[in-house]
């Protein structure tokens, strides 16, 4: 069903909401449509009574969870892009994204699994038998691609901050080839 909404706003605004979403203020249309799929899925399951919240949370929860789906084409935001939607410290959407991932588990396990399949092919190395290199922006990202190893075989190395780095991770090779069998990902050579 196509829905369509005029929304006044001034130049500035448009100019202030684009730096937001991070894209140019032409393209401003086309991405709130993303996020009004999102709020008109989530008024739509309170008008059903599908979604009776009784907590904040619950209800922050599940928009971010409609956020995923719609906004973020199915991969799991970073910590500071929730911040920025949500007006949250990084703590806090760290949390939040967490409590998401946990309540939602079931519904987001083919989006966990694309972040990670994102993830791996963003992975390099400079040299053969060097640890893989990635820059992940998620501690929940990290966190769940440990969990594949973990379920995978527990004697894998885990996925950890390179030192002296803010946001880059190393893969061990054998860690690396055994997430990208799991997740039909072309390993790099």
């Amino acid at each position: 069903m196509d829905i369509t909404a005029t929304i006044p706003l001034s130049a500035a605004e448009k100019i202030e909401i684009s730096s937001i979403l991070g894209c140019q203020p032409g393209q401003l249309n086309a991405k709130l449509n993303e996020y009004m799929t999102a709020s008109t899925k989530e008024y739509l399951s309170m008008i059903r009574g599908q979604r009776v919240f009784k907590r904040g949370s619950d209800m922050l929860e599940y928009r971010l969870f409609l956020l995923i789906e719609s906004a973020f084409n199915g991969q799991i935001p970073d910590e500071r892009t929730v911040s920025s939607l949500f007006q949250t410290t990084l703590t806090e959407s760290r949390s939040l994204i967490r409590a998401v991932i946990s309540k939602y588990q079931y519904q987001l396990k083919t989006y966990i699994d694309a972040t990670i399949r994102t993830c791996l092919a963003a992975a390099d190395r400079q040299n053969t038998g060097d640890h893989y290199s990635v820059v992940i922006n998620s501690q929940n990202v990290v966190d769940e691609l440990n969990k594949v190893l973990a379920d995978i075989d527990g004697n894998l190395a885990s996925v950890a901050k390179r030192k002296g780095s803010v946001s880059t991770y190393e893969l061990a090779p054998s860690s690396y080839n055994q997430l990208c069998s799991r997740l039909g990902v072309t390993p790099k050579p």
